[in-house]
């Protein structure tokens, strides 16, 4: 009895119970000594390479993303544990202007997986709404009917 309990304990400490999936760029500190406040735009680009994504806006800024992502076991969905984006921030010369590094906890979560666009909100159908409890469906019927008591 024992040696069987020990047996499946082994067995079961050998089984791999989690997956890290990291996507993106991760940045060193020795990639990014690279690109030094006054480096060209060019610079950048060969030692840090092609961003995750750029603004054009005001001001030129290269975004590298990067996420850390676990999940136990790989039918189960990932948790988001870490996001670093390394922002590169150009002045008028396009030379860096500023680094900064921004981490989970100072924005909003930016999701490269799913490939989907978030929509701004959601439109319940009628069905929806009367299953719950959004809608009387005897008034429903009255008001399309143009039966309605005042």
């Amino acid at each position: 009895m024992i040696t069987a309990v020990l047996a499946a304990t082994v067995s079961l400490s050998s089984c791999q119970t989690g997956d890290v999936i990291q996507n993106g760029y991760v940045v060193d500190e020795q990639t990014l000594a690279l690109a030094p406040v006054g480096s060209s735009r060019e610079q950048v680009m060969l030692s840090l390479g092609t961003p995750s994504a750029t603004a054009t806006f005001d001001t030129e800024v290269f975004y590298y993303i990067s996420q850390k992502r676990t999940r136990m076991a790989a039918f189960m969905k990932p948790h988001l544990v870490e996001q670093n984006i390394l922002a590169v921030y150009f002045n008028k010369d396009g030379e860096v202007d500023r680094l900064a590094n921004y981490k989970l906890a100072d924005g909003r979560v930016v999701d490269m997986l799913s490939k989907t666009t978030p929509t701004g909100g959601a439109e319940m159908t009628f069905l929806l709404r009367l299953l719950k409890g959004g809608v009387n469906p005897a008034q429903a019927a009255q008001t399309a009917l143009g039966t309605r008591r005042y």
